[in-house]
């Protein structure tokens, strides 16, 4: 074969390689509206509203007859969607990893999260309930289309690539968010002037991210392409048999598993911080809907910016050394935030600054610091552990988040209660030799990680 062919087909190969990748982009563009509009701004004040119009006069609503304060309710959703994705995952990622046909299953999962959300605008009056059910179903459905989704990155990028790739993704998520989020605040803060209620209007805010979520889908299934897999013997119960042979080979790589145990502890603050914060400002702070959106606006913005800066950083100091000093960020940020006014949007919008500017450069940092203690020929097994470990222990946060404010009364020390986590966290990560477990899963070590 001559030299020009062995060109061409390697700029094909490229080529190729550039298309995936720009798909793979869009699925962060079309599911990070959920997770922004409905998760992080308009779900948990409006299902904690809906909620407490359906309770009691002790302020208690009785899902399956169990006591549960009204302010908590939401909380527990999120909670119980974790628990659920936490059961469905294995099943279908050893499914994926079997056939080698992500793709279908891919769409399976973004379409049933994207339907649940279509189906909010119908939650209004004191349907607490119904909310709480399209809440499960639609974050289940998102973890799972997001473990699918992650097992694709080593696949489409070669490890020189992966900081890049991942960042990439995360910046897109970010700017659909923040793009959604102008039109929410206008549909929102204008809604007499479109003949809507206020309910009215945060129900098609919602239903709309739905919509999005599904017609951006169709990108990533056009140009992402399945991998055949290598032929496996069947298994009666699959996904947990191979979620238990993943935990097994980990054994083998403890280090590799110290750094996913400091990622789940701390990645569980951020979750509970992106779902809770617009309870803490709207319940303790009260703060209007108008604020909350501008506020979370402005994370959006400022997080592209922060993912930018700390991979910058990540480059002069290594990665660990960068996510280090996020969650230290993330420390003061929480603690300072127990102690602002009640009333004062100034105040909320610098503690949204602080979360913006460390987010998203945590996030995909961890993300691609990861892929270095992959073993190689293993990178979708141990993606699905990653995600597990993203989604695994990520009702804990809202469940201590829920009980705080359920014995206390207080959102204060709901808030200040996550900072366990980030400590915690931090103590952990600082443990892991991250040179060490690179050589020993068999990776190059780069000269600054």
């Amino acid at each position: 074969m001559g030299t020009d062919t062995l060109r061409t087909d390697a700029a094909d190969d490229a080529a190729g390689r550039r298309r995936e990748q720009r798909g793979w982009y869009f699925y962060d563009w079309a599911c990070s509206v959920y997770s922004t509009s409905v998760v992080t701004v308009f779900l948990g004040p409006y299902l904690t509203s809906v909620a407490r119009a359906a309770a009691d006069t002790d302020g208690y609503v009785h899902p399956l007859g169990v006591p549960v304060r009204a302010g908590s309710f939401f909380a527990y959703s999120v909670s119980l969607s974790v628990i659920v994705a936490v059961l469905v995952m294995p099943l279908v990622g050893a499914a994926a990893d079997r056939s080698g046909r992500k793709k279908p299953l891919l769409a399976a999962a973004a379409y049933t999260g994207a339907a649940a959300t279509t189906g909010m605008f119908f939650l209004d009056g004191d349907r607490y309930l119904l909310g709480g059910l399209l809440l499960v179903v639609a974050n289940a459905a998102q973890s799972v289309a997001m473990m699918l989704y992650n097992s694709y990155l080593p696949q489409i990028a070669p490890p020189e690539e992966r900081d890049a790739v991942s960042s990439r993704g995360w910046a897109f998520g970010y700017a659909a968010g923040a793009l959604v989020l102008v039109a929410n605040l206008v549909l929102y803060t204008g809604h007499d002037s479109f003949g809507l209620t206020e309910s009215e209007a945060v129900r098609v805010c919602l239903a709309s991210a739905g919509l999005w979520w599904g017609a951006f889908a169709l990108v990533p299934l056009r140009r992402l392409r399945d991998r055949r897999a290598p032929a496996r013997e069947g298994s009666a119960l699959p996904g947990f048999r191979q979620l238990a042979a993943t935990v097994r080979d980990m054994r083998r790589h403890p280090l590799t598993l110290a750094f996913l145990l400091a990622y789940l502890v701390y990645n569980d603050g951020i979750q509970t911080v992106i779902s809770q914060a617009s309870v803490y400002g709207s319940e303790e702070l009260g703060l209007g809907q108008s604020t909350l959106i501008v506020a979370v606006l402005l994370v959006q913005v400022l997080a592209v910016a922060g993912a930018l800066a700390l991979g910058r950083l990540a480059r002069r100091y290594g990665a660990k050394r960068t996510i280090l000093g996020s969650l230290v960020a993330w420390t003061v940020t929480l603690a300072a935030g127990y102690f602002l006014p009640a009333g004062a949007p100034g105040w909320f919008f610098v503690l949204a600054a602080g979360i913006g500017l460390v987010l998203g450069g945590s996030q995909a940092l961890s993300r691609s610091l990861f892929s270095h203690l992959v073993p190689p020929g293993k990178e979708a097994e141990y993606f699905a552990a990653y995600e597990l470990s993203d989604r695994g222990m990520s009702w804990l946060g809202p469940l201590l988040f829920g009980l705080t404010y359920q014995l206390t009364g207080s959102y204060r020390d709901a808030i200040v209660s996550l900072v366990a986590f980030f400590v915690i966290g931090f103590a952990l990560l600082a443990r892991v030799p991250v040179r060490r477990a690179i050589g020993d899963a068999g990776n190059p070590v780069p000269e600054r990680i």
